[in-house]
């Protein structure tokens, strides 16, 4: 739920008319607040900053400074020189920033604890959300329920079980969906959690002018409301339907009383239906005019004159198959790893022993190895014979 700055690069004509009032949120963004920044301290967004709390001090992180809150207090309808506004006390130091991180961290628990107390007082409410403040000083329980409930005994148990002091805040389905967030069904953020601050009624109406079938799974949100972007269309609606006659219910012509099914804004055509068949008709404005006027001159026309829906949506050409793969086929390739597969299988099957005994016989008796007749055997010398000297004679 942060804002742009826009007027960021902006240059002040004036230094002292500077807007003096700083935008700080809490729990991560659930929570905003405007306060004054007396300091001599300039601070910009994203700064930890100590402010007034109830008997102590909170601690917050800038949002927004400069022109920009000026505007932002004016749509909020919260006036600059408002006496009842606190005040921003310092930067943040090491210290604040260690109580503060400790006082989160009891949040959670409290939470498991606020709703079990809840339950054995057979409260008819349901704990939301506990936001503790920097200094444990107080701690502030949002709660939902349908009507009043009488916490009064429950306040008390609160404060001796916490050991600080205690304030209820009763919010909305709403408002709890935007403190905790979420996924819409369009596949975005919550709208309630990042950028809508003002919940307008919803009701099935803005449903009904939409041709929108009434299925409250798909029109209700997290929050189990009505979804809010029913509204965000619902003018649009409202003023093409001005364009449609009135009081055309139902029509008369030959064949019975026609009644109106649904009206189709975008190709300006009311659909009928006939009491002697299911089927729905399409019929133009110009066409359902007419009738009625012949109607409340007595003459009954002898049909609808039903027109002709066509599309305007261009029919998608399928793509061709093309082979990126060149010359090699998928054919070519199964029946290589068929081939592959069927050499695997003849080599792992077992013979029959008939078949063994006529492979024997085919193949002869068995016999040793065969000996080369060129090969010296046994332990004869290797290569050619030389012939015995003779002894040498003296002459």
């Amino acid at each position: 739920m942060n804002a742009f700055d826009w007027l960021m690069n902006m240059p002040l004509a004036d230094i002292a008319d500077e807007c003096k009032v700083v935008e700080i949120n809490f729990n991560q963004g659930s929570r905003k607040d405007y306060f004054r920044n007396t300091t001599l301290q300039q601070f910009e967004k994203g700064d930890l900053v100590c402010v007034e709390g109830v008997s102590g001090f909170d601690l917050g992180e800038v949002s927004l400074t400069g022109e920009i809150v000026r505007l932002q207090m004016k749509k909020h309808e919260v006036k600059e020189d408002n006496a009842e506004m606190k005040k921003v006390l310092r930067r943040a130091s090491d210290r604040d920033i260690d109580t503060w991180r400790h006082s989160k961290s009891r949040e959670k628990e409290a939470v498991i604890r606020s709703r079990a107390i809840a339950k054995q007082l057979k409260l008819e409410m349901k704990i939301s959300q506990v936001e503790i403040q920097a200094d444990s000083r107080k701690a502030t329980f949002f709660y939902i329920a349908d009507g009043r409930v009488d916490f009064r005994e429950l306040i008390k148990i609160y404060a001796s079980e916490f050991k600080l002091k205690v304030e209820m805040r009763q919010i909305g389905a709403r408002q709890e969906s935007a403190k905790v967030g979420g996924i819409g069904s369009c596949g975005r953020e919550l709208c309630c959690s990042t950028w809508l601050t003002e919940f307008k009624s919803v009701n099935t109406t803005a449903a009904r002018y939409q041709n929108l079938s009434i299925n409250q799974t798909k029109l209700s949100g997290q929050c189990g409301r009505l979804k809010c972007c029913l509204n965000y269309e619902l003018d649009t609606y409202l003023d093409a339907l001005q364009g449609f006659p009135d009081n055309c219910d139902t029509i008369q012509v030959a064949k019975g009383n026609a009644s109106l099914i649904k009206k189709d804004i975008f190709k300006n055509l009311m659909w009928y239906v006939l009491p002697d068949s299911n089927k729905q008709y399409p019929v133009t404005i110009e066409r359902v005019r007419k009738i009625k006027s012949l109607n409340a001159q007595g003459v009954i026309p002898e049909e609808l004159e039903i027109a002709e829906v066509t599309s305007s949506k261009v029919k998608e050409v399928e793509p061709e198959f093309v082979e990126l793969v060149g010359q090699i086929s998928l054919q070519s390739l199964e029946k290589a790893d068929r081939k592959r597969k069927q050499k695997q299988q003849q080599k792992q099957k077992p013979q029959h022993p008939s078949q063994q005994q006529r492979g024997q016989q085919q193949r002869g008796p068995q016999q040793g190895p065969q000996q080369n007749p060129n090969r010296p055997q046994g332990n004869q010398p290797r290569g050619p014979q030389r012939p015995p000297q003779q002894p040498r004679r003296d002459k």
